[in-house]
């Protein structure tokens, strides 16, 4: 029974207007609970309220409040007026737990915190957990909870010792005094404004959720902190400060949802990112991008106040509670293939070589801690304007997701991302996927242009364009086939893919029929069929056995013009590609350089799609020694710029074509510029030469 008030007055309300479409399951319920007793149709009484009651707990019973007989004066208080007429409640609806409701908000009750306050001092950490978890109730009243019970807390840790003392009993009578039914918290109005101060803390976050009252004045519904993992509390300050706006929308999701609502935040580089209202930067880490996403389900607009005006997010965040809800980095690693023996560069050596370099050191510092108000030190201008874009992982400093890479080791990468002898474009196109550092691009260019193997083996300037074939319909529709050799002995036969450029290099024994079709079964085997071989007029392709065998699996043959290698320029090209690369790569057997150069052929993205034979081939990336560099999987980054229009002048060191016998490129020096194309030149040994600029 409810003991009700003899002095106030009954109330009879109108009831509220129920949408068509939620007509039908409404009276559904109706009906439900007139039917079990529940309910009861009445014509009118002293009470009637449009209420509909929310359940405030989680109980092993079905509609356990409605198990609950009440008497017949509380049934009619408890009387609801709908679009069907009145109905008497003659089960309980909803109860309340500790708390006192009343016109200035909800505070809790002081028979329910007598417990609490009369609580013994716990001996061992199990009492202390119980007292603890009681305390945990009223966290909403306690927005310096975690502070007083600090202590408290650290005694809970598995690798603390029990031990009792003055500063733990301080703050055990410090915890028990701040819970006092003075402690109120306005209830929710969706007609007010609502706001979410958000702040984080090296060890925490910490939200206000709040009502903006008519006279300006901001009323708090809910306080919510807690402690960051030990994931969480590796990230960068500008990480950290995100988290805490993504965790308090997970928190007061039900407030949020669906209205429009401010956050606030001290810290001011998070408006470039997170701002609603702003288009998200193209360069960010995957986890920002992944809360961006996030919040964009929200209609808030964010703001920045100075931290000192946020005391109250500020001190959550400092002292929070211990609960974790976490956003961890994958649970395996990623990094599977530091296992692997003698590797040159991981991850771990570019955390330790960071710490080591001073310029790095720094701006890792203030990834983490947050960066300086002014700082004119040009050496920092390149890090300070991608400040919000940087983040921290495994000891590693990161731009969007290329791991930036400490001067000590930058040659070492340079000697990875150019093992395979790749040309400056491609060699750029490989180095955006992985790695960055301040003038990373024309060190790239030095490098290869000094790399005597690739100007000694360079081919022809390209030839003026063909007619091109039409576009396949998709991977592993169209192959060009072609014999490479022989070359030292050997004679490979060279298969691509015209979608994906995706290259096979066969090292072939004998070059009958016999042969190449076993080698074409083995890559059917692997790949499946394609719609059209396309090759030139070699006996082995034109003779009957390759006909039947190729109509059989229904494949269309394709011949080229006789004595025209450009009609299968796509497969030229790879014959080309294959001799020059086989011939740089120093180390190793035959096979084992086949191998090495088809997986860096298969993994370089491509200057035009920006995307690698195997993604377009295969839909995914293949693993190499290269991604031991990221902490984590890379995404794609924009392609290079076309290539250089190529102009020398006297005096200029370069590689001439031998006109006579070998090399073919020989070292030499621009003297006199002779024509618009033509220069004249003196060889190392003396000679003196003229040379188109495509012989250059």
């Amino acid at each position: 029974s409810f003991s009700l008030d003899p002095n106030i007055a009954p109330i009879r309300l109108k009831p509220r207007r129920v949408p068509f479409a939620l007509r039908k399951k409404i009276d559904e319920q109706i009906d439900k609970l007139v039917k079990q007793g529940v309910l009861q149709p009445i014509d009118h009484a002293r009470w009637e309220t449009p209420i509909v009651t929310p359940v405030f707990a989680k109980l092993d019973l079905a509609q356990a409040y409605q198990q609950l007989p009440v008497d017949e004066e509380t049934a009619e208080a408890q009387t609801i007026v709908t679009h069907r007429g009145a109905f008497r409640c003659n089960r309980l609806q909803f109860g309340f737990l500790g708390y006192l409701l009343d016109r200035h908000g909800i505070h809790p009750t002081g028979s329910k915190v007598k417990a609490i306050k009369e609580a013994p001092t716990p001996k061992n950490k199990t009492e202390l957990q119980a007292f603890l978890g009681l305390l945990n109730f009223y966290n909403v009243f306690l927005p310096q909870k975690a502070t007083a019970a600090e202590p408290l807390h650290r005694l809970l840790d598995r690798t603390a010792k029990w031990t009792w003392g003055k500063r733990e009993d301080t703050a055990f009578k410090n915890t028990k005094d701040l819970l006092t039914s003075d402690a109120v918290l306005i209830q929710y109005n969706e007609t007010l404004p609502i706001a979410v101060t958000c702040d984080a803390s090296p060890f925490g976050v910490g939200a206000v959720l709040s009502h903006t009252l008519p006279d300006g004045k901001e009323a708090p519904i809910a306080f919510f902190s807690r402690t960051l993992s030990k994931p969480e509390r590796n990230y960068s300050q500008l990480d950290k400060e995100a988290l805490a706006i993504v965790a308090a929308v997970k928190k007061f999701h039900e407030y949020l949802y669906g209205r429009r609502f401010t956050l606030i935040t001290d810290h001011k580089p998070l408006l470039g990112i997170l701002a609603g209202n702003k288009a998200t930067p193209n360069i960010l880490s995957p986890r920002m991008t992944r809360w961006s996403e996030f919040l964009a389900a929200y209609d808030y607009r964010l703001t920045h106040r100075p931290g000192k005006t946020i005391s109250h997010a500020d001190a959550l965040s400092r002292s929070p509670f211990p609960d974790l809800d976490d956003d961890p980095a994958p649970k395996t690693t990623t990094l599977s293939i530091e296992t692997l023996p003698d590797l040159p560069i991981t991850a771990s050596d570019i955390a330790r070589e960071t710490n080591k370099d001073k310029r790095l050191a720094r701006v890792l510092h203030w990834v983490e801690k947050g960066w300086p108000e002014k700082d004119n030190d040009e050496a920092f201008r390149t890090f300070r304007n991608r400040q919000t874009e940087l983040s921290l992982q495994k000891g590693c400093l990161l731009w969007g997701d290329r791991v930036v890479i400490p001067e000590k080791l930058q040659g070492k990468v340079l000697k990875l991302l150019h093992e395979g002898h790749p040309g400056i474009v491609r060699t750029k196109a490989l180095a955006r996927s992985y790695a960055w550092w301040p003038g990373m691009d024309k060190e790239i260019e030095a490098w290869v242009a000094k790399c005597s193997r690739c100007q000694e083996t360079r081919p022809n300037p390209p030839a003026a364009p063909i007619l091109e074939w039409e576009t396949p319909r998709g991977p592993w529709s169209r192959l060009h086939i072609d014999f490479a050799g022989p070359t030292k002995g050997n004679t490979f036969l060279i298969t691509v893919d015209a979608y994906s450029n995706w290259l096979e290099v066969s090292n072939m024994k004998t070059t009958t029929t016999d042969a190449v079709t076993k080698v074409l079964n083995k890559l059917f085997a692997t790949h499946g069929l394609p719609d059209v071989i396309v090759s030139d007029n070699g006996p082995q392709f034109t003779s009957l056995e390759f006909e039947k065998f190729l109509a059989e699996r229904g494949i269309r043959h394709a011949l080229t013009a006789t004595a025209h290698p450009a009609a299968n320029g796509r497969a030229e090209r790879m014959v080309q590609f294959a001799k020059r690369t086989l011939q740089k790569i120093e180390h190793g057997d035959i096979q084992e350089k086949i191998n090495k150069m088809l997986l860096i052929q298969h993994i370089t993205p491509n200057t035009t799609t920006n995307k690698s034979p195997a993604e377009l081939l295969m839909g995914r990336k293949l693993r190499s020694p290269l991604d031991r560099l990221h902490p984590t999987y890379n995404p794609e980054k924009p392609p290079d710029s076309s290539s250089k229009h190529r102009v020398f002048a006297p005096g200029d060191a370069v590689y001439a074509k031998n006109l006579t016998g070998d090399p073919l490129w020989v070292p030499a020096t621009i003297t006199q510029l002779t024509g618009p194309h033509s220069y004249r030149l003196q060889t190392t040994d003396g000679q003196t030469w003229k040379r188109h600029i495509d012989q250059l």
